[in-house]
């Protein structure tokens, strides 16, 4: 849906191959956001151990200063996530350390010395030995309960990534499985090769198929001016045509709904309604006329 639509909202046809690289930045752009959000996450575990150097090295340290508990920095998570192959590439790559670099290193502290405040980890740093329950938890309540509430944060990440409310629920649910198990998903292949396989056949569907798929359009847009309807409902619109004609193995009524569930939270308030009409007679249409054939769904 955002390739089509920056591919809409150029003025000249995109060159072949163009559309599917569009897509594929799209797919950079959401490991980018997860390798800097896993990164913030481990600057602030490791600062305990800057705090304490900073704290000792004041002129006249006090005694809470010279004895910093830096439990957090050896914590058994952090290093599985710092020794993972997958995230040291992706580090390699994607260099978060140098995104936001002019007043990241702020929020660092900020957060960290926010986090020094809470109970939960003053009740993580009063616990004997290391617990492996404990370890994760401390992890998953940075993330969770002192970055992702902060605003100054979420501001931050608002203004390096474009795509953070797009991608936010998708990327959030991923990275918390990771704190659970680091070394479990590779950074390089967050999308799965299937989906990707599905979103490049799709685009390339859409494209290649529009005059056909806008035959169908165009005439149940009497009462409308093609004009003025919002140029998402038009991609939503063609993006389940293609379905409905192309992609024999999906069924048209989760076609229909997944349509009108992205008309209602990109679009105006009554794409919902719009969007669901126009499939909803196409697919009607291609069923009486027996050019709708799906695997196993009888035109349900």
């Amino acid at each position: 849906m955002q390739t089509l639509y920056t591919l809409e909202a150029r003025e000249q046809d995109a060159k072949p191959g163009e559309a599917v690289k569009i897509l594929h930045r799209h797919f950079d752009q959401s490991r980018q956001l997860l390798t800097y959000l896993v990164y913030c996450i481990t600057e602030v575990a490791r600062y305990a151990e800057k705090d304490s150097r900073l704290r000792a090295s004041k002129h006249l340290p006090s005694e809470q200063d010279l004895n910093v508990n830096i439990k957090l920095a050896g914590n058994e998570y952090l290093w599985k996530i710092l020794e993972d192959p997958s995230w040291k590439k992706a580090v390699e790559v994607d260099k978060p350390q140098l995104q936001g670099n002019e007043n990241g290193g702020d929020l660092i502290r900020r957060l960290y010395l926010e986090l020094a405040t809470t109970e939960e980890y003053k009740k993580y740093l009063s616990e004997p030995g290391r617990d492996r329950r404990s370890e994760k938890e401390i992890l998953e309540f940075i993330f969770s309960s002192l970055l992702l509430p902060n605003e100054l944060f979420l501001a931050h990440i608002e203004e390096l990534f474009s795509n953070w409310d797009d991608d936010a629920d998708m990327i959030c649910q991923i990275l918390m499985g990771y704190i659970a198990k680091p070394g479990a998903i590779s950074f390089q292949d967050i999308i799965s090769k299937d989906k990707k396989e599905f979103a490049v056949s799709l685009l390339e569907t859409v494209t290649e198929k529009k005059p056909v798929i806008m035959e169908l359009i165009l005439p149940r847009l009497k009462n409308w001016d093609a004009e003025r309807i919002a140029t998402l409902d038009m991609i939503l619109m063609q993006m389940g045509i293609a379905e409905f004609l192309f992609f024999e193995t999906i069924p048209p009524k989760v076609t229909i709904n997944e349509y009108i569930d992205l008309a209602k939270e990109y679009s105006t308030e009554q794409s919902g309604q719009f969007v669901n009409g126009i499939l909803d007679n196409i697919h009607k249409d291609l069923v009486k006329e027996d050019k709708m054939h799906k695997i196993n769904f009888k035109g349900n």
